[in-house]
């Protein structure tokens, strides 16, 4: 029999398998289908099953999970977290785990990870600036906390400029670091005791005898065990219990195995064969293995949480760019307020070498701003009245009034902020390889280790209980899952904010991977190639019409569009000194142009394709004054009056500078550039010339280019598409990387895998680099993590005993396991200095 229940507190496929394993393990079930989307298990089983004995094995499991009858709704938090997982203290973020086992799950508190056990990081904040913004307290009263700037109520002092509270990070940091000393402090001595036997005539047996040191070690590790690397049991039992196996649990058993045998030494001596003793008729204690062990792990933790802190260096830096403060402008008076305090629509002053607080744009003044921290281009660039502000970057030599439009979480910093954190916590295909390894990898090295001991048992020397013990721990300890686990995670959180310094913003760690198998590109040509604010030439007329009135016609069609073209016309009819009207009936056609009616008058504005649907026949002349227009690579759009073409404009559009340059560089790259545009063959052919493109369509509409990218996947090719507008999303969407320039609309932007901020072809060959540079520090991660395991674990089991007598100590074992995971996080760190010009 099948029935079907609802679940509750999946939000993610690792839930997703994690309550199909649970719920398989119910005796009776015969098999389990757990859909995420629908949040629904359909059970089988051979009789039927009561529903509380599967809601016992979800409890039993630990986690937040919850299964109830269908439309029997139980409400949980979408950021659900296993009820031990997360530790107790104040979470200023959101909090994920660095090796991304549950994919992109957050938790709302610090602790650790319920797969692995690794400590969760906290994402940084994706509003800039806000961070105690303004504040003001008594360093005598850290409870006073005001707004201004003023003295203490209480006992009078100025109050101070409040410190930004520390990141879950640095807590974490600063607490490690704490139990690191305190369990080196009492590590120490059990390690000097322990070496003391090796000196003849050990002057500590003058003090007392063996066996009384051997209390003082166990004593002394008591502090090291059970307070500073307690955790690690916790998480090794943990693992156990859900069956979620990982590092912890090997470096519980290891440690574990060896106080434990000390402590029963100790405790029962006579139960031990002569082997295992010493000469003085005491067991052979291992505290000193134990606790050295313990540390040197706590070590590797250490290292690890201060490695963390710098691989999303790149976002921290993005967040000291907004200024707390910012000059706003009321009635006429300069005022200094909180980032807090904007309000949209708010006139700000920005003075010379001051930061832009918010998003906005230019009401007065004119000066150069340096974006490069947002775009990566170090020229400053030259704003006047209208051009519009990010905030983050910086003002030149000349103050000017700004209106605020977009502020707090709207702006691009904090947009490029939130894309950033959400890149670093998604999954790249080949992370799939790293976690089919890693979730055998646990139950592998156990067998290894028993297999160890026993092989020691029977075939090794004497004392061969001795050997057979020491060799199998320091299997368990050497290995590491977690360089495994971290190769992929690391690379990517790197790449992904080296990228947004560099103006090249990466939706997920996907397209970092695909943009490095990418052979055919595809581009078009407005606001891509070209600088995309086009500006009219001429306007043309036909007989019985004058400029004056085509412009008129033109102005008013175009004064209800959105697009560059239809901007440059008003803009131009302003300088005429021709007052736009305002078209009834408008409507836009995508690919072809608008309609809309004027004085009593059905107009038409566009292409050929829009004079045909108009049905307004273009006369001869005006076709050939056209056509000798657009051979030189401008575009002309016609302009029909009651189904009979009257006139044209005639606008081009600067290729950008950086074009030509680009389009070799990719060339060189092995990639083949295809141009496609929704202008005509002429323009389109005209820019193909100057741009030495020996690819390229003319006339597409936004279903053309879609069966163009379908076209080309079909033949096999790995097509990159790029475009700025409305009628390019649907190709977006189909390549298998799609990236939108910064400067175009927000639905090609969302379309896309990938984002240039600058809105410049120069930023695909930044995003090929990157993502070359990535993938490969990704491939050396992996090298690395497995080769050291393939080779660790062998030599700690003894394999080079017989041939070199060379034996693995569990000791450096745990020091060569620490620094494994550390030296992977090393070279992702090395995609910082990566240059991506």
């Amino acid at each position: 029999m099948k029935h079907t229940y609802s679940i509750s507190g999946m939000t993610c496929n690792g839930c997703r398998n994690h309550v199909e394993q649970t719920l398989a393990g119910v005796e009776g079930v015969k098999n389990v289908e757990v859909n995420l989307e629908k949040a629904e298990a359909v059970i089988e089983m051979d009789h039927h099953i009561k529903l509380d004995t599967f809601k016992q094995a979800l409890e039993a499991d630990g986690g937040n999970y919850s299964i109830h009858m269908p439309g029997d709704h139980r409400h949980h938090d979408k950021n659900h977290k296993p009820k031990k997982a997360a530790s107790k203290g104040k979470g200023t973020g959101v909090f994920y785990c660095p090796m991304h086992c549950e994919g992109d799950k957050t938790y709302d508190q610090p602790g650790d990870c319920p797969v692995c056990g690794m400590d969760l990081v906290e994402e940084v904040s994706a509003v800039p600036g806000s961070a105690n913004a303004g504040s003001y307290t008594c360093p005598m009263h850290p409870e006073i906390v005001e707004d201004e700037p003023g003295s203490c109520p209480i006992c009078g002092m100025d109050l101070v400029p409040k410190e930004p509270d520390l990141s879950a990070e640095e807590k974490t940091y600063k607490k490690l670091l704490r139990k690191l000393w305190i369990s080196g402090a009492f590590t120490l001595p059990i390690f000097i005791i322990a070496m003391s036997e090796m000196i003849s005539n050990n002057p500590l047996y003058d003090l007392m005898p063996l066996k009384y040191w051997n209390w003082v070690q166990f004593a002394l590790s008591l502090p090291v065990v059970f307070y500073a690397t307690w955790m690690f049991f916790e998480r090794a039992w943990r693992s156990v219990k859900t069956w979620n196996l990982n590092m912890f649990t090997l470096i519980g058993i290891g440690a574990g195995v060896a106080w434990l045998f000390s402590l029963f030494g100790m405790l029962v001596p006579d139960f031990f064969p002569p082997q295992f003793k010493t000469e003085a008729g005491t067991v052979h204690v291992y505290f000193e293995a134990a606790t050295v062990i313990l540390t040197l792990v706590l070590m590797g933790q250490v290292l690890e949480a201060r490695a963390h802190s710098k691989t999303n260096s790149a976002v921290k830096e993005l967040l000291k760019l907004a200024p707390n403060k910012a000059v706003k402008v009321i009635d006429g008076e300069e005022e200094e307020v909180s980032i807090d305090a904007i309000e949209k629509g708010d006139i700000l002053r920005v003075k010379p070498g001051d930061k832009i607080p918010v998003d906005g744009i230019i009401t007065e003044g004119e000066t150069s701003i340096d974006e490069s921290m947002i775009t990566g281009e170090p020229m400053p660039v030259s704003k006047a009245e209208g051009d519009s502000v990010s905030s983050g970057t910086i003002n030149g030599s000349q103050s000017f009034l700004m209106k605020a439009e977009k502020i707090g979480g709207e702006t691009l910093l904090a947009q490029i902020i939130e894309m950033v954190n959400k890149a670093s916590r998604s999954q790249a295909p080949i992370q799939k390889l790293a976690d089919k390894i890693s979730s055998y990898f646990v139950p592998v090295v156990v067998v290894i280790a028993v297999l160890t001991f026993v092989i020691w048992a029977v075939f090794g020397p004497e004392p061969v209980y001795v050997y057979a013990l020491v060799n199998a721990i320091a299997v368990l300890i050497i290995a590491c899952p977690c360089a495994l686990g971290l190769a992929t995670p690391m690379s990517v959180m790197v790449g992904v904010g080296k990228g947004a310094q560099n103006g090249v913003l990466i939706k997920n760690a996907e397209a970092l991977e695909k943009m490095d198998k990418i052979d055919t590109l595809i581009i078009d040509k407005t606001g891509t190639i070209t600088e995309g604010k086009p500006s009219v030439e001429a306007i043309g007329s036909a007989a019985g019409f004058d400029e004056s009135q085509v412009l008129t016609y033109i102005a008013a069609l175009n004064n209800q569009s959105e697009h560059p073209l239809a901007e440059a016309t008003i803009r131009y009819a302003k300088e005429q000194g021709v007052k736009p009207g305002k078209a009834e009936n408008f409507k836009a056609v995508t690919g072809k142009g608008v309609t809309g009616s004027f004085e009593g008058k059905n107009l038409a504005l566009g292409n050929e394709k829009m004079m045909q649907q108009a049905e307004a026949a273009i006369p001869e002349a005006l076709q050939q004054e056209a056509l000798a227009q657009q051979k030189k690579g401008k575009t002309v759009s016609f302009l029909a009056v009651d189904q009979k073409a009257v006139g044209y404009v005639v606008i081009s559009d600067k290729i950008k500078a950086t074009s030509e340059q680009a389009i070799n560089a990719l060339r060189e790259k092995g990639i083949d550039v295809i141009m496609l545009t929704g202008d005509n063959e002429d323009t389109a052919r005209a820019v193909a010339q100057e741009l030495n493109l020996t690819s390229f369509k003319a006339e597409m509409l936004p279903q053309d280019k879609l069966n163009e990218v379908e076209r080309l996947q079909k033949e096999g090719h790995r097509v990159a598409m790029a475009g700025d507008g409305i009628n390019d999303a649907p190709a977006l969407a189909q390549s298998n990387v799609g990236i939108a320039m910064g400067t175009g609309t927000d639905v090609a932007i969302e379309s896309a895998a990938i984002t240039l901020v600058k809105g410049d072809l120069h930023g695909i060959v930044k995003a090929r680099n990157l993502s070359d540079a990535v993938m490969r520090n990704i491939k050396q991660n992996l090298f690395f993590a497995l080769i050291y395991n393939s080779v660790g674990v062998p030599v700690a089991a003894g394999v080079l005993f017989p041939f070199f007598g060379i034996l693995l100590s569990p000791m450096i074992a745990a020091l060569a396991m620490s620094f494994s995971s550390v030296s992977v996080i090393a070279n992702a760190l090395r995609l910082r200095s990566k240059s991506l010009e």
